[in-house]
């Protein structure tokens, strides 16, 4: 099997001052690595990224992959490529804490009919390649000696609703989970990144997880949306693979904590410009990335009239020439106790 280079590996050995020169001509790249390559210069020539077709031609779309031999396909190079990325992701999301316990849960679609998953009971800090299972458009497992997770069929609803949905994470990240249990959806236009790469985070009304029901409560807002709060349970992503989905988590989360902390400044918090807004709009657009609001008009782009950060408790000042009646009240109470005492000591 050819070696697989990832960015790690790329730090790694720009930070002891290797020769980058000296990566092996045919190995694997993850997208990561290339990206890493790309912004120091360097193209590498004869590299191959993971998922890529070694061939001129492009890599044909996983919607229109037709898999005859399954189990093959199932210990396939390709396939096996993803479990170990699949098995990077489940470890970072156990990491920042974004799972507990066997929480969560990632999928990416590599054929026609067929869905490479995570299975059900298992920490994502410590999945291993040989935990992943195979499973068919409809929730049936095809592979894999592992049970599949009970939250694919989640998944596949968003999958088959929106086709540029070829991966799917589900995470419990505290600080976006934290408005999904109040099911206030984080405002908009406050940073650059989370309006390009998500924008708006809807609040997808709570169904069993695992049922049905979930899986058309979140796959009724894919078209428009690519995270998703799920009401007093967690978050969805989906991405054009398992990193970018990922990503989209991390976003979220770093955006929810920041909203957070910005509420206990004590002051209210501005938003970017709309026609700004508009401009950041117009690279997400250009980027293929779907969002409703393109075809709002500008004074329609930051409705945040739904958000509402909480209630500050305080004392108004009063004016120095104010006397309430509860003071005056107070003041004739202690004059009059007053003269019965003085009268009691003259008695």
């Amino acid at each position: 099997m050819r070696k697989v280079i990832t960015s790690r590996d790329i730090e790694a050995l720009q930070t002891t001052g290797g020769d980058l020169a000296s990566l092996p001509v045919d190995a694997l790249y993850t997208p990561s690595a290339k990206d890493a390559l790309n912004a120091l210069g360097i193209t590498p020539a004869g590299k191959t990224s993971v998922g890529a077709s070694p061939s001129s031609e492009p890599a044909q779309p996983p919607a229109e992959r037709q898999v005859t031999n399954i189990e093959s396909f199932f210990n396939s190079p390709e396939i096996n490529l993803l479990k170990e990325k699949i098995c990077d992701i489940g470890r970072r999301l156990w990491e920042r804490d974004y799972v507990d316990g066997n929480g969560g849960n990632i999928s990416i679609r590599v054929a026609r009919d067929l869905v490479l998953c995570t299975p059900t009971m298992v920490s994502k800090g410590f999945l291993k390649p040989s935990d992943m299972c195979f499973v068919d458009l409809e929730g049936n497992q095809k592979a894999g000696t592992r049970k599949r997770t009970s939250e694919i069929l989640m998944h596949l609803e968003m999958m088959k609703a929106q086709p540029k949905a070829i991966s799917c994470v589900h995470a419990h990240p505290p600080h976006a989970t934290a408005f999904a249990v109040a099911r206030i959806q984080p405002p908009t236009c406050m940073i650059p990144e989370m309006e390009i790469l998500v924008g708006e985070a809807p609040v997808a009304n709570y169904s069993t997880p695992g049922s049905k029901e979930m899986g058309q409560s979140v796959a009724a807002l894919v078209q428009d949306h690519n995270t998703i709060l799920m009401a007093n349970h967690g978050v969805v992503t989906w991405g054009t693979g398992v990193e970018d989905a990922y990503w989209k988590m991390e976003i979220v989360d770093a955006y929810c904590r920041t909203i957070v902390f910005a509420t206990q400044l004590g002051t209210e918090l501005k938003t970017i410009s709309k026609d700004k807004v508009r401009d950041l709009l117009n690279i997400k657009k250009g980027m293929g990335i779907p969002d409703r609001r393109y075809n709002l008009k500008e004074c329609e782009l930051c409705d945040n009239s739904e958000w509402h950060p909480g209630v500050v408790c305080g004392i108004p000042p009063q004016k120095n020439d104010e006397t309430s009646p509860t003071d005056i009240q107070a003041e004739e109470l202690v004059k009059t106790i007053t003269q019965m005492v003085m009268n009691k000591l003259k008695g």
